[in-house]
């Protein structure tokens, strides 16, 4: 049905943001980027647009929520591997993120960190032959 996603969200500095996701090895589409926001891009048909806090504020008519005390969401990606998972959790670290949770369960294993803006990013790699045989743990979606 859909063929991109792209997210919005709000951010206090757009040059700082761009700086803290280059730093995280990721790119950016130039064509959609200027000082009001920065497209990140996150995977072949994924895309963050990170929006200077009082543009992204004219998009919509309800307050924006301050990522810092509020979870406006968690924008979830996967690593091709336990070690992809660490090293780019890592990197967001060293970069001035907060370090989030940490969740094992074998065949899933994924971390968290809040960025420079308070959003929520978890990375997580999953084992799909192990996953195919998994029991449904506790808060999983079950269909």
């Amino acid at each position: 049905m859909h063929t991109m996603i792209y997210v919005n969200l709000p951010v206090a500095d757009v040059a700082r943001s761009r700086a803290f996701f280059s730093d995280l090895g990721y790119t950016f589409n130039e064509a959609f980027s200027d000082d009001n926001a920065v497209s990140l891009i996150l995977g072949e048909n994924i895309v963050a647009m990170l929006l200077r806090r009082d543009y992204f504020d004219t998009f919509h008519p309800a307050s924006t929520a301050d990522a810092t005390t509020t979870k406006e969401c968690i924008v979830c990606l996967d690593a091709d591997s336990r070690d992809g998972v660490d090293a780019l959790v890592d990197r967001a670290i060293a970069a001035g993120a907060t370090a989030g949770d940490t969740e094992d369960h074998g065949f899933m294993y994924g971390r968290s960190y809040s960025d420079l803006d308070g959003h929520s990013w978890q990375i997580m790699w999953m084992d799909p032959t192990a996953a195919a045989g998994a029991e449904p743990t506790q808060g999983a979606a079950q269909g």
